[in-house]
């Protein structure tokens, strides 16, 4: 009797796969498209954002000489008597020096509350110039560099000068509350360290 049963060869390739519907391999391409753009776009914000800093300043005649005022400035044990805006200030690195690249604990004081920060001294030149960088980590999300210059004015005159500028892609959507609330300590800052400098005459 002769078999009927369907031939299929042992040795036959497997079928190749079905191509990718063009549907699906457009909403691919779309997805793509999308990402490469808002990286693009985070991309290019925060270069802008980092290249159009938010600065605040503020000044102040004060009757003293160059050495009193940063005497006062760099007395950080004593913040908490005079200072209304830099509640809490210390130098954290091993042997608490006032020196370029050590590190500080300060908590800072506003309308919205206490905040505190640690950041890196840059300058340190006695009766001069106080500099120092704080980073919210990592680093791209916001920088301050915050700064105290100490200039003669005049016969036992001096203007100190404090600023800050930050930068960052968070910096812009918090530029406002800076300008109303930490501008101010700024100044108030300045007036106390004016009163207490002129206290040690």
């Amino acid at each position: 009797m002769i078999s009927t049963s369907k031939f299929t060869p042992a040795d036959s390739a497997a079928a190749p796969a079905a191509p990718r519907p063009a549907p699906v391999r457009r909403r691919r391409s779309r997805w793509l498209v999308s990402i490469a753009v808002l990286v693009a776009l985070l991309a290019g914000y925060t270069t802008w954002s980092n290249t159009q800093p938010v600065r605040l300043t503020a000044s102040i005649r004060i009757q003293a000489t160059p050495e009193e005022v940063w005497q006062v400035l760099t007395d950080f044990a004593a913040y908490p008597e005079w200072n209304p805006f830099l509640t809490s200030a210390e130098v954290t690195s091993p042997g608490g020096r006032l020196d370029e690249g050590a590190h500080m604990r300060i908590v800072m004081h506003d309308d919205s509350g206490d905040s505190t920060f640690t950041p890196r001294i840059q300058t340190v030149a006695p009766g001069q110039e106080l500099r120092w960088l704080g980073k919210v980590e990592p680093g791209w999300i916001a920088d301050g560099e915050h700064r105290f210059t100490i200039e003669k004015d005049g016969p036992h005159h001096v203007r100190l000068t404090q600023s800050e500028r930050f930068t960052g892609v968070a910096v812009p959507f918090v530029a406002g509350r800076l300008k109303s609330q930490t501008l101010p300590q700024f100044r108030a800052m300045n007036e106390a360290l004016a009163k207490r400098a002129e206290g040690l005459q």
